[in-house]
C-alpha cells in the first residue's frame, strides 16, 4: 500500500540548541546577552532547569540550561566561580543569569570563569518569569519526543509489512532511505559494502570517498552504536547488526540532517528490522555479500549503468580497482559458492554472482605484473579437478586494463558461456574457453532469435523433429559434434558400432539427407545449432 513518507528534515526540528532558546520570543522579551561562552551556542539543549542552589552542578545530567537569579550567590566570589566550574563538570548546556537585586549588572568573576570553561553565560536584562519559559522549552522537547516514538512505530510497522510480504533487503533500504532522506549503507564487519539505498547522486559520492567515510564512522569506537569516528552532528549515524551474542554487519545513515537522537531511533528501528530480515531467511537464503555480487555484476553486464558510476560500488564492495587487470569469466552451471572458496584457496581477488539460466559469473581483478592468462588456466584447471565430471569448463574473455571495458568483456564469457552450455563433453572443449573456441556455435547463438534462422532450422530438421524423438536427435547432435566420428559417437552413447550404424542410416531417412556430403552435413549441423540455441 502506497503512502507518504514524511521528510524528517521538516517533521522533526533539530535538538533546541542555546541559540535557538534565545531567539524565542518569550526569551527575547527579558533582553538577553550573551557575556561569555559566544561560541558554544550551538550547544543542545536537553532541558530546562530553575535552581538557586550553589550547588546544583551534582543534581544535573548534563544538556540542562539553568536559570537562576543567583541570590545565593551575590557577595561571595568564591562561590560564584565554583559555581560556574560546578556547572561545567555537570556538561551543563549554558547558564541564564537574571539581572536584579543579587546582581544588577553582570558578574565579573562568573563571566571569566565562564569565558575560561566555554560555558555559555546569558543575562537577562529586564525581569522575565522563568516558569514561561520553563514551559516553552519543555513543550517542544515533549512534541519532539512524541514524534519521535511516533516515527518508530510507523517505520517498525512499515518494515515489518515487507519482511512479512517476502520483500527484499533492497526494499527495506528504500524505506528507511525515504525516511532518512539521506543515503543508506549496509556493511560486513570488513566495511565491505553489502547494499545501499537512497538517491544515486549521493550514495556514489558517499561510494566514491568509502575508505575515509569508513575510517570516520568506525575507526575510533569499533564496538559501539551511534557514532564511531563521524560525529552526529554531521550526520553519520550507525547502529550494528547482529543477533544471538554475534555481530555480523553494519547500517550507516550517511549525512542524516534531522535530529541526532532521531536518526539514532531510524538507525535502530532499521537494525531491528534487518536482523529479523536476516533470520527469516534461513540457511538456504542468498547471503547479503552474495546479493550485492549478483547486483553489481548484473548491472554490469546488462549496461544499464555505465560502468564508470559502478566503480565507486565495485571499490567499497572490496574488489580492487585501481592499476589492475580484470579477467572476466563465466562458468556454465557453477556453483557461486565453490567458485568463492576456490577464489579464497588461490588467494585471488575476486567476485562471483550466479546471473541466472544456469551461468555463474566471476570478475577476477589481477595485479598489473601478474599472468592473466595463466592464473585463469590454473583457476579453470583447479575447478574441473574438483568436478564430478571431466568437462566442467570456464568460459573466459581476455584480459582487460581499463574498468570500461569490464561490461563488454563479461558479455563476451556470457555469450561464449551460452553457445557451449551443455555441449562441453561432445566438445572434448580445454578448461579455457574462449571465443575464438567456439566459432560456428558462437555465431548461431548470436542469430538465434533470427525468424529465417528459425525457419531454416525447422525445415532442415522436421523430419526428424516430428518423429524421431530424442534418442535419435542425440545421437545426430554428437555425431556432428565430433566430425563424424563413428567410434567417438559409439563410445559416448555406450552402443556398439553395428546399433550406431542402424541409428545414423534411421537419421538420414527421416531428413532425407546423406550425412556423408561434407555440405549436406554441414546444413543440418548449422540447423541443428539453431535448434539448440533457441531452445535455451
Amino acid at each position: 500500500m502506497a503512502h507518504t513518507v514524511p521528510d524528517p528534515r521538516q517533521t522533526f526540528e533539530p535538538a533546541l540548541s542555546v541559540r535557538q532558546v534565545l531567539t524565542l520570543e518569550r526569551v527575547l522579551a527579558g533582553e538577553p546577552e550573551v557575556v561569555a561562552g559566544a561560541g558554544q551556542l550551538d550547544r543542545p539543549v536537553r532541558w530546562v532547569h530553575v535552581a538557586e542552589a550553589a550547588d546544583v552542578g551534582v543534581m544535573l545530567t548534563g544538556g540542562e540550561m539553568v536559570l537562576t537569579t543567583g541570590v545565593l550567590l551575590a557577595g561571595d566570589e568564591a562561590k560564584q566561580a565554583e559555581y560556574i566550574q560546578s556547572l561545567h563538570r555537570a556538561e551543563a548546556a549554558a547558564v541564564v543569569l537574571g539581572l536584579g537585586r543579587a546582581f544588577p549588572t553582570p558578574p565579573e568573576v562568573m563571566r571569566r570563569a565562564a569565558e575560561r570553561c566555554g560555558l555559555p553565560l546569558v543575562v537577562l536584562h529586564r525581569p522575565f518569569p522563568f516558569a514561561e519559559l520553563t514551559e516553552e522549552v519543555q513543550c517542544r522537547l515533549v512534541r519532539r519526543k512524541f514524534a519521535a516514538v511516533s516515527l518508530s512505530e510507523t517505520v517498525r510497522t512499515a518494515l515489518t509489512g515487507l519482511i512479512t510480504a517476502g520483500a527484499p533487503l533492497g526494499r527495506l533500504l528504500d524505506e528507511v532511505a525515504q525516511h532518512a532522506a539521506c543515503p543508506v549503507v549496509v556493511t560486513n564487519l570488513a566495511h565491505r559494502v553489502l547494499a545501499t539505498a537512497g538517491e544515486r547522486p549521493a550514495v556514489d559520492d558517499v561510494l566514491r570517498d568509502w575508505e575515509r567515510i569508513a575510517r570516520q564512522a568506525w575507526g575510533h569506537h569499533p564496538g559501539r552504536s551511534g557514532t564511531g569516528g563521524g560525529t552526529e552532528g554531521d550526520g553519520w549515524i550507525r547502529a550494528e547488526l547482529g543477533g544471538r551474542g554475534e555481530r555480523w554487519g553494519r547500517l550507516l545513515l550517511c549525512g542524516y540532517r534531522g535530529d541526532p537522537a532521531t536518526g539514532r531511533l531510524l538507525a535502530e528501528r532499521a537494525a531491528e528490522a534487518l536482523v529479523l530480515h536476516r533470520m527469516l531467511g534461513g540457511a538456504a537464503a542468498r547471503t547479503w555479500e552474495e546479493q550485492s555480487a549478483e547486483s553489481l555484476l548484473t548491472d554490469l553486464v546488462s549496461g544499464a549503468v555505465p560502468a564508470r558510476q559502478l566503480l565507486p560500488r565495485a571499490r567499497a564492495a572490496g574488489l580492487p580497482v585501481n592499476r589492475r587487470t580484470f579477467v572476466p569469466l563465466v562458468v556454465p552451471g557453477g556453483d557461486p559458492g565453490r567458485l568463492e572458496r576456490l577464489l579464497r584457496v588461490l588467494g585471488l581477488a575476486g567476485i562471483v554472482a550466479d546471473l541466472g539460466d544456469h551461468a555463474t559469473a566471476v570478475l577476477l581483478s589481477l595485479a598489473r605484473d601478474q599472468d592473466a592468462c595463466a592464473l585463469t588456466a590454473h583457476f579453470a584447471a583447479r575447478l574441473r579437478d574438483g568436478s564430478d565430471t571431466a568437462c566442467e569448463v570456464v568460459a573466459a574473455a581476455d584480459p582487460r586494463t581499463a574498468w570500461d571495458d569490464v561490461p563488454a568483456g563479461l558479455r563476451e564469457a556470457r555469450h561464449v558461456a551460452d553457445a557451449v552450455a551443455d555441449s562441453a563433453a561432445a566438445l572434448d572443449l580445454p578448461a579455457v574457453v574462449r571465443l575464438r573456441d567456439v566459432h560456428l556455435r558462437g555465431l548461431i547463438r548470436l542469430l538465434r532469435d533470427d525468424p529465417q534462422v528459425q525457419s531454416f532450422a525447422e525445415r532442415e530438421l522436421a523430419g526428424l523433429l516430428d518423429t524421431g524423438g530424442p534418442e535419435l536427435l542425440n545421437v545426430l547432435r554428437t555425431y556432428l559434434a565430433t566430425g563424424r566420428n563413428k567410434s567417438r559417437t559409439a563410445q559416448l552413447h555406450h552402443v556398439s558400432r553395428p546399433a550406431l550404424y542402424r541409428r545414423l542410416e534411421a537419421i538420414q531417412a527421416r531428413l532425407g539427407a546423406d550425412l556423408d556430403d561434407f555440405e549436406q552435413a554441414a546444413s543440418v549441423h548449422i540447423a541443428l545449432l539453431a535448434h539448440d540455441a533457441q531452445q535455451q
